[in-house]
């Protein structure tokens, strides 16, 4: 939806009309409204006992809740909300292109830390879902999921993402065909704040009405606050008075060589240049200094809503934006300015002025050493007077939950976190020279004052374009580990974005809010990994496994979760990998969004985790669960997860005249799964990789080097025709695993001599892990691929490719000298039989390693330092097959504790031999 576009308003529910909720009929949504209400209070001891319960006044909780709707605690009511039918759309994971812009007004009707545009959600979603599905969000942030379930009732808004839509309401687009109509959304967060954003765009209202009270408000706050920000300067002789645009405030610091104070505006900003310089001299003793070696020039003075002497970095207002008669003018502060602002500071105020101690944190307690303890430090005196009037005039609005959302969406731009573009501000003086400092709660030493007044008008207009004509999507506010108020397989899709480890400290960057909600987080179930709550990523892994295992238990099986992941770890994107596969998903796509490119890579390795991931994963129907657990310890249960699996997956992957090749087919990826769901449901892997690589290619159809079902191939072979080009997958070599298939990739395109693969080799291995002992190309080779010596025949491998590209070549039969010739000495892939017997060979190397390494931890106390990863894996399987997880454990705490959680087979193997100990 663009800037210039908003949702219909003509058909508006009015709320002197009977409305009916659950089956009640009432005289108005302000009789439903109140009846709900009554009804949370008297079910709220029960609801406390629900994990996330927020903190704070009951009477708070329920003024801002709009139940059944929304609940500004966990909603008691979602069960009946929900349509339960039994219909389970068949699909394989989502695996297309997903590239949407950040844009538009809906995206940035209301701002957070992150958020997932509703376009790209709505693919998802029209994917996986038919027409009043349920779908469930509980990391849901702004409710972009929401959002994104009723707009895909919104024809326009599906035609915006380039789908048609016919006359019966049948979407066809390049990646399938689906159903026009809105789906019912679940959103829930822990933090009070997302459920509080959630609901204002997943709220219907009288729109006329609440445009009356809006008006009202802003009225009022024109009267009495307008005043606040008013400057006087001279021009063309005569003083006038002009409305303040913004105000720049920049600190005062002490010289490290003479301690004489200084304002850093002054001083370190060159006017001429327009830009802050990297060093300057001390206005006293010229002493060229920098920004680190300077320090915040720190005075007393009297708080007078602490009613205490406190100790704050001193500040300097320095720049006045204004305009008049539709003119913008700079001026520098003079005496009226400052007096004004004394003035305010002095003032008595008839209204509640919010405050709290900033919690301790990783995040939230980085600015005391500055002087700002409190959340009303974060704010100027007059910013903060104009919350406590709009606080005030709102907390009886049948609307507050919106005003206050448009209130705290104010707050981006008119804190003291708002920094300040010298370039810009000194050539234009516009509202551009300002910037929101996002994910921090740092305090820049140059920092803007944008009127809440000016902000709170400006932000009410670009929501009113936004505001839904109907929605009863459902909001509840509690912890994702405990959703025990929400039925078993009740769920037909889930879509999360969940939060990544140490990326944002949520319940901390909220908490400056909260103190005005007066509803804060209760953060002990917050998963993410942050050492003031001794939190560490393990303890984020357990968090988020229980959040799995809860939205394991309420979706339908065979119905899928998406998880998209935002993170530059490994090691917090394997954590995220083996939660979920603890919890019972199946993972059948992993797919990378390049955002130069604006599309998805195969992702072949954690290490190279640098872009956005988008996880599909399924649950298995109980039928085929024991059906595996029926075959127990034979290798039959390996083939028929394949079987299961291979059924899950998409057929095709390709556009444009070109295909490519689907990862989670691959015969090693293939093993990889398998052997992970034998592990994490604590089952014997039945089949070694020699024995699974040969099976693989007896038992089901190969294409490209991938497997298929007898019911699949014919539909890929038909696709597979039509186009010209076929794509490796995108690699990044980090490992001995990678290189191999590096090797593998260049050897399937052209038979080669070592001479040939090495400088290319060589290139690609510059990203190597420190610790790994990467063999040899020659090694690598020689235990994985096969050389063509001059035998009598020459393989088919390598006669195909050269009678494909040499015209001396064609026609020439294997066994033709002059064909001998040109083969000798060229690397191939061998067939699946002499695959085998390398895999056996390969695997006894790799185990008399490991036997080595265990032999060398037995007579040290040292840690290993650099070792083939691959001989670890290969040890830990077979020590699991054995039951002897005590090995297992031992050889992983000797390891480099970052090896073990970058690498997600290790992880695998550890983590359970883990558990199975404390059994």
């Amino acid at each position: 939806m663009t800037n210039n576009e908003q949702l219909s308003f003509e058909v508006t529910k009015a709320d002197n009309t009977p409305v009916v909720c659950l089956g009640m009929t009432f005289e108005s949504e302000e009789a439903r409204r109140e009846y709900f209400r009554k009804e949370l209070r008297k079910k709220l001891p029960e609801l406390k006992q629900i994990e996330g319960f927020p903190i704070g006044e009951d009477e708070d909780i329920i003024a801002l809740s709009d139940p059944p709707y929304y609940t500004a605690c966990p909603n008691p009511w979602i069960n009946e909300l929900i349509n339960k039918h039994n219909f389970t759309k068949k699909v394989g994971p989502y695996a297309s292109d997903v590239s949407i812009g950040k844009s538009g007004a809906i995206y940035n009707a209301h701002s957070y830390h992150t958020k997932v545009p509703h376009k790209a959600i709505m693919k998802y979603i029209l994917h996986y879902t038919n027409p009043g599905d349920t779908i469930l969000d509980v990391f849901s942030g702004t409710g972009m999921t929401g959002v994104a379930g009723i707009m895909c009732g919104n024809k326009k808004e599906i035609e915006s993402l380039g789908f048609k839509v016919n006359e019966d309401n049948i979407v066809t687009s390049e990646e399938g065909i689906y159903k026009l109509g809105e789906r019912k959304v679940i959103l829930n967060d822990l933090s009070p704040t997302a459920a509080l954003i959630s609901s204002n765009y997943n709220n219907s209202i009288n729109l006329k009405k609440f445009e009356d009270e809006a008006r009202k408000i802003l009225k009022e706050i024109s009267d009495n606050l307008d005043k606040f920000f008013i400057t006087k300067a001279l021009h063309n002789g005569k003083e006038i008075e002009g409305e303040i645009n913004y105000a720049v405030w920049s600190d005062d610091f002490e010289c490290s060589e003479c301690g004489i104070d200084f304002n850093f505006f002054d001083i370190a900003v060159d006017k001429e240049l327009k830009k802050v310089k990297d060093e300057f001299n001390c206005p006293s003793c010229n002493a060229t200094l920098t920004k680190r070696r300077i320090k915040p020039l720190l005075v007393k003075e009297y708080d007078p809503i602490l009613d205490s002497i406190v100790e704050k970095v001193s500040q300097k207002l320095v720049l006045i934006n204004f305009t008049y008669n539709g003119k913008r003018f700079d001026k520098e502060p003079d005496e009226s300015d400052l007096e004004l602002i004394k003035e305010i500071e002095n003032i008595g105020w008839p209204y509640e002025i919010r405050t709290d101690r900033m919690i301790q944190g990783d995040e939230s307690r980085r600015n005391d050493k500055i002087g700002l303890t409190h959340t009303h430090h974060f704010f100027t005196r007059r910013n903060l007077l104009t919350i406590s009037f709009i606080l005030e005039k709102v907390k009886n609005s049948q609307y507050k939950s919106l005003f206050l959302g448009i209130l705290r969406s104010s707050l981006s731009y008119s804190t003291k976190m708002v920094k300040v573009n010298i370039s810009r501000l000194l050539t234009d003086g516009g509202l551009f020279s300002f910037g929101a400092v996002t994910g921090t709660l740092y305090v820049p030493s140059v920092n803007g004052e944008r009127p809440i007044t000016s902000a709170f008008k400006s932000k009410l207009e670009s929501v009113i374009k936004t505001l839904p004509e109907f929605n009863e999507n459902i909001i509840t506010n509690q912890s994702a580990v405990d959703l025990r108020n929400i039925d078993s397989e009740s769920i037909d899709y889930i879509f999360i974005d969940p939060p990544f480890g140490a990326n944002l400290m949520y319940s901390e960057l909220n908490f400056i809010w909260e103190s005005f909600m007066k509803i804060y987080t209760d953060n002990k179930t917050e998963a993410i990994v942050n050492s003031t709550q001794k939190k560490s990523l393990f303890d984020y892994e357990n968090l988020m496994n229980g959040a799995l295992k809860e939205l394991y238990r309420v979706l339908k099986p065979e119905r899928w979760i998406t998880i998209e992941f935002s993170n530059s770890q490994a090691s917090v994107w394997n954590s995220i990998q083996n939660a979920l596969q603890k919890a019972g998903f199946i993972i059948a796509n992993v797919a990378a969004l390049d955002k130069k490119q604006g599309s998805f890579k195969a992702v072949t390795s954690t290490t190279a985790v640098k872009q956005d991931l988008v996880i599909s994963a399924y649950k298995p129907s109980e039928e085929n669960i024991n059906k595996i657990r029926e075959q127990n310890n034979t290798p039959e249960s390996a083939w028929t997860f394949v079987s299961q699996y291979l059924e899950q997956l998409i057929k095709f992957s390709g556009s444009k005249g070109e295909a490519s090749v689907i990862a989670e087919r691959t015969p090693r990826i293939l093993f990889d799964r398998m052997v992970a769901y034998h592990v994490q449901n604590g089952l014997p892997v039945p089949i070694s990789s020699a024995e699974f690589q040969a099976g693989v290619a007896q038992r089901f159809p190969m294409r490209d080097g991938m497997a298929f079902l007898e019911s699949q191939v014919a539909e890929y072979d038909k696709k597979r025709t039509v186009v010209k080009e076929f794509t490796q997958m995108s690699l990044f070599v980090s490992d001995e695993n990678s290189s191999i298939e590096w090797i593998r990739q260049q050897l399937m395109k052209k038979p080669q001599t070592r001479q040939d693969l090495h400088p290319q080799f060589m290139k690609e291995i510059q990203h190597i892990a420190k610790h790994e002992q990467l063999p040899e190309l020659d090694d690598l080779l020689g235990q994985n691929f096969l050389r063509y010596e001059g035998e009598e025949t020459v393989p088919d491998q390598i006669a195909s490719y050269l009678r494909r590209n040499f015209h001396d070549m064609r026609g020439l039969e294997n066994t033709d000298g002059k064909l001998r010739a040109k083969a000798m000495n060229r690397w191939y892939v061998p067939d699946p039989n002499k695959q085998t017997d390398l895999e056996k060979l390969r695997e006894k190397t790799l185990l008399r390693e490991f036997d080595h390494y265990v032999e060398e931890l037995g007579n040290s106390k040292k840690k290993l330092k650099q070792f083939r990863t691959e001989a670890i894996r290969a040890g830990f399987k077979k020590a699991w097959s054995e039951k002897n997880y005590e090995k297992i454990v031992t050889v992983g705490d000797r390891l480099p504790e970052q090896v073990i959680q970058e690498d997600d087979k290790l992880l695998m193997y550890y983590d359970n031999a883990q558990v199975r100990l404390d059994m």
